[in-house]
């Protein structure tokens, strides 16, 4: 099953660019439903390079929910850019989930904003419904904290409006 967000970011490309390679917005825009800790050597970096991740959930920073495999790759296309997570759950409840596939797509919105399209597919056995509900309900909290950060992300990252920069 598939959860989408499709938003409007009042930030530049680049901007939301490096705001979804960053571990600290991905910190913020989970939270504070779920709370995320690195576990990898030296904890999360400055920003997320491909690969892979391995982090620690707690629902509310109190009710583990295991571990999960972050596995990044980035696609550049004609006018957008996606980040891939293709990683899985490792432990703890999360592991009913099976399938999982986060995309993050940015593109120019044309007006110094962003076009963001957030999707989630997962699957989850006879159990998906159930995932896929509890997966929207985060969406629109994400898609809140979301539309909140973005208006700092351009002075946070010192992305530009260039267009040789844009997707």
């Amino acid at each position: 099953m598939r959860v989408r967000l499709n938003l409007l970011l009042d930030c530049p490309p680049d901007a939301a660019w490096e705001a979804v390679h960053s571990p600290a917005v991905f910190q913020a825009v989970s939270g504070p439903i779920t709370v995320a800790q690195s576990l990898e050597p030296g904890g999360f970096p400055q920003r997320w390079p491909g690969g892979d991740h391995r982090v620690r959930l707690r629902m509310l920073g109190m009710l583990p929910m295991g571990t999960q495999l972050i596995r990044l790759s980035d696609e550049m296309l004609p006018g957008e850019r996606v980040v891939h997570d293709e990683g899985r759950p490792l432990t703890g409840a999360m592991r009913i989930v099976r399938r999982w596939h986060h995309r993050m797509a940015v593109s120019d919105a044309g007006d110094g904003r962003t076009r963001f399209r957030d999707t989630l597919d997962v699957g989850a056995g006879l159990l998906t419904p159930f995932a896929w509900l509890g997966f929207w309900v985060f969406w629109q909290l994400r898609a809140r904290q979301l539309r909140r950060l973005a208006p700092g992300w351009a002075a946070q990252f010192g992305a530009t409006t260039s267009p040789e920069g844009s997707a």
